[in-house]
């Protein structure tokens, strides 16, 4: 874990990268595997680079990529700089309708997608097509881009598409687990809340409680993000640490428009 940190490659709605840039989040060591269920953009995966992880999510479309990344890195490169030169508004609404057989085309299709896509947020029809819109960033390759250091950062990991409950039911003493789950709420009608509900139900934030005391119970320790809510809060009454931790939002130029938000923290 003595590697300098990566930016993840990929934009996620949600993402996780802020808490290091604001120094509210440091994760102790561990001697055992480190096991994120939830992996989405990996940014604080790619913040510590464990030698030996467990990285898994239920979206199997994500979990492909990371592996044609892991194992493919330079076919894939070679792929998104192609769409990166072919990009326009028509082209993205063209690439977004194909269905690729390559797992290294499809892994290529959805980092372009992502990169231009509006606030790196993936959400797929009934049909599971991803269907968000083209959005305001234009590039596709940036100069920062380290494909070679990402696949590398990726090779001592397992990825697996699962649901959370099973990676989390792997966990044992020494290991430790970053859970970031889709923020959702008890009672609240709130819209992102309410598409959050088709993915992640009330219900799933009680497995979830239950798994993470199963693997304290066993000798794991954890650090979860989660919505800064009293349902949230009462889900875990004494259990674990909690810190409420705060993140500017910069939705305009102007200070005045600026808002501050709150996460909830608890490890332990």
């Amino acid at each position: 874990m003595t590697q300098p940190p990566l930016k993840p490659f990929l934009r996620w709605a949600g993402g996780k990268r802020w808490l290091f840039e604001s120094g509210q989040l440091s994760l102790p060591n561990f001697k055992g595997r480190y096991i994120e269920p939830f992996l989405g953009g990996g940014a604080v995966f790619f913040e510590v680079q464990p030698t030996n992880a467990l990285l898994s999510d239920a979206n199997g479309r994500l979990i492909e990529l990371y592996t044609v990344v892991r194992d493919e890195w330079e076919k894939f490169e070679r792929l998104l700089r192609r769409h990166a030169a072919m990009h326009s508004k028509a082209y993205y609404y063209e690439i977004r309708l194909k269905r690729f057989r390559s797992p290294v085309k499809r892994a290529a299709q959805l980092m372009y997608l992502n990169r231009v896509c509006w606030n790196g947020l993936y959400r797929e029809n009934k049909e599971g097509q991803f269907n968000v819109p083209i959005g305001t960033k234009q590039k596709v390759i940036f100069p920062d881009d380290d494909f070679e250091a990402w696949s590398k950062a990726l090779e001592g990991t397992t990825l697996v598409q699962q649901d959370f409950e099973i990676a989390i039911d792997t966990a044992r003493r020494g290991d430790f687990l970053f859970i970031d789950p889709p923020y959702t709420v008890r009672h609240n009608m709130n819209g992102f809340v309410r598409y959050n509900q088709d993915i992640f139900a009330w219900g799933d934030q009680i497995r979830l409680r239950d798994a993470l005391g199963r693997a304290v119970n066993r000798g794991a320790r954890f650090a979860m993000t989660n919505a800064d809510h009293k349902s949230v809060r009462g889900l875990y009454i004494g259990f674990g640490q909690h810190t409420q931790l705060s993140r500017s939002s910069v939705i305009a130029g102007n200070s005045f428009y600026r808002s501050l938000s709150t996460e909830l923290l608890i490890t332990k």
